[in-house]
């Protein structure tokens, strides 16, 4: 198809910026880049008809690690590395909310729990527990992680639970509508349904290939995370994340972020529904993917925890399942640098998007000054 004069003069000319991928890294880079420079064009274009990988898929969480997770770290990131990890999560879950606004995101700290399903396991983490709460006193001020009873009578789990004094969740629809809102109001166009399928660099400018058409740009940045290896040589392996949701529970009891497995399970409630995701550890090469998609033995797993752990004795039917695609690699550490002269990337958020996109998308932007 032929574009008009007026559909490349007013969308594929002058092209100060364009950012690849609308989720949280992809939004949050563009409004910073306007704050920075408001006279420039900004365009940013999106595969799917919504932002695709896990922006608008993932469970809400607004977690930095629960304590299982973060001596697994221990083991293969030195102790300062993973401070800094949590310093970061912290930070960006911080600059989240300050940019939307608590209301606008249905913001809730009702804090998050970790479900240990054996003795052994539940002492291990004891071991840990005060270490871990020194090491992460700078930050928080005061101790993170502490121990409760089994209040909301879960099975086939340890007697207590471990409690993350500071972990909240959030309506993830209400976020991205909230930043999507941000940046139209800005004059930032997002072009929706358009791949690119490469890029090249022509003198002081970008030309960028798409499915659809070719353009030039100053800079361009990519922000699409579990989707990178498609255009970047870096370090990244897409990890797709499977995710049910439950029918209204009548009466439903069940309040927090909830943790198993190291946080391979997830759940939590959200409308008196319960949101179950995870299991990609049952299947780890299978679930190495960019398609979207469910599995038998994951589907099945999770509605076995449902049934036996999560809402025993309880009649429930499963309304929805999903899927999303993070980015992840060996070190949890994003990947955020310029990849040539005027090309750059903010990607592999290691399932963290909720936590650090905000912090990356500006710290992608402001690559553009270094």
């Amino acid at each position: 198809m032929n574009y008009s004069y007026w559909e490349i003069k007013e969308w594929f000319s002058n092209i100060d910026f364009t950012i690849v991928g609308s989720g949280i890294v992809g939004l949050n880079c563009a409004l910073e880049l306007k704050n920075k420079y408001p006279k420039s064009k900004i365009i940013i274009l999106e595969k799917g008809m919504l932002p695709q990988g896990a922006s608008t898929k993932n469970a809400g969480f607004a977690c930095f690690g629960s304590l299982s997770e973060i001596i697994d770290d221990l083991n293969s990131h030195s102790e300062q590395e993973v401070y800094n990890l949590v310093e970061k999560r912290w930070k960006g879950l911080q600059l989240l909310r300050n940019n939307l606004g608590d209301i606008n995101i249905d913001f809730q700290q009702n804090k998050g729990f970790e479900l240990c399903n054996s003795e052994v396991f539940f002492d291990e983490c004891m071991a840990k527990k005060e270490e871990i709460n020194q090491l992460l006193k700078p930050i928080f001020k005061a101790d993170v992680f502490s121990v409760s009873e089994n209040k909301f009578n879960f099975k086939k789990v340890h007697s207590k639970y471990i409690v993350n004094n500071f972990e909240g969740q959030i309506d993830t629809g209400k976020m991205m509508s909230e930043l999507l809102l941000k940046v139209q109001k800005n004059n930032i166009k997002i072009l929706n349904n358009s791949v690119v399928e490469s890029f090249s660099e022509i003198e002081n400018s970008v030309e960028v290939n798409t499915d659809k058409f070719t353009f030039k740009t100053g800079k361009l940045l990519i922000a699409t995370n579990g989707f990178a290896k498609q255009l970047l040589n870096e370090k990244v392996k897409p990890a797709r994340a499977q995710v049910v949701i439950t029918k209204p529970i009548k009466n439903l009891h069940i309040k927090g972020t909830f943790h198993l497995e190291k946080g391979y399970y997830y759940f939590r409630n959200i409308d008196n529904r319960i949101l179950f995701g995870g299991g990609r550890n049952l299947d780890f090469k299978t679930e190495e993917t960019t398609k979207f998609g469910q599995t038998e033995i994951i589907q099945t797993q999770l509605k076995t925890i449902l049934k036996e752990t999560i809402l025993p004795n309880i009649n429930f039917e499963i309304e929805h399942s999903w899927s999303g695609i993070m980015g992840v690699g060996n070190q949890k550490k994003a990947i955020v640098k310029q990849v040539s002269e005027n090309v750059f990337c903010g990607v592999r958020l290691g399932g963290m998007g909720v936590a650090i996109g905000s912090l990356i998308g500006k710290e992608l932007a402001c690559l553009i000054d270094s």
